[in-house]
């Protein structure tokens, strides 16, 4: 009995961080699904926004849980442009995390999916740092939505990060204003095997684009094969 229990513990132990690396494979494949489904709404992401856009963080099905009072962590992926100046094709995709007490007063209580555009390379260096807090590490406003939205306002021209929201089949721009942008590190070390950090992945090009992620890197290479902000 002794030695049928000591199996079953070992089979267990085996089994976690498979378990877990399986976890991480699914929320990336859905981090694609997810963008998909709001880049095929009509009125969802402006194109030329995506077409200008260095970065784009996607965090499906976030929930609102306690942590302090209406806290949420929502957790996802981030996938930039390749090279220097962010001209090349889309890369690997890197666990990424949002989190921050203002966070579960968007959700009301339900799954929430998160789009991020980081539209600048200032924007992109602030999100690759250890913490990046909206609005103060990053200019941040919530994002026009519709193919004829006013790109060119006042506040998308300032903006650094543009912030959007689905739920319940509602899509529109939302204020992230206060919560922060995380590498996740546990996340990725289970995708790609070793410990990395974003900018290692995104930025520095030191892994291929694992299988779970190329349905988002494919999508956005499809939709937005080239960078067409006027800096580019």
């Amino acid at each position: 009995m002794k030695k049928m229990w000591a199996v079953a513990m070992i089979a267990a132990l085996v089994s976690l961080p498979v378990l877990a690396q399986k976890k991480e494979q699914e929320r990336l494949e859905q981090c694609g699904t997810v963008l998909k489904e709001v880049l095929d709404i009509p009125e969802g992401v402006p194109p030329d926004l995506l077409n200008k856009a260095e970065c784009v963080i996607v965090l499906p099905s976030v929930k609102k849980f306690a942590i302090g009072i209406g806290g949420s962590v929502g957790r996802g992926a981030i996938i930039c442009r390749s090279g220097e100046n962010f001209t090349g094709p889309w890369g690997a995709p890197a666990m990424f995390a949002l989190e921050g007490a203002n966070i579960g007063l968007q959700l009301g209580g339900q799954a929430t999916d998160f789009i991020l555009l980081v539209m600048n390379k200032k924007g992109a260096d602030s999100v690759m740092s250890s913490k990046a807090k909206l609005g103060t590490d990053a200019a941040v406003a919530a994002g026009p939505k519709g193919r004829d939205a006013g790109a060119q306002t006042d506040v998308v021209m300032k903006a650094e990060i543009l912030t959007y929201s689905r739920a319940k089949g509602l899509f529109a721009g939302v204020s992230l204003e206060g919560s922060t942008l995380r590498s996740d590190g546990d996340a990725n070390k289970k995708i790609y095997g070793r410990e990395l950090s974003a900018r290692e992945i995104v930025r520095e090009a030191k892994v291929e684009t694992p299988a779970a992620g190329l349905a988002l890197a494919n999508l956005l290479n499809q939709k937005s094969p080239k960078n067409l902000s006027e800096t580019k």
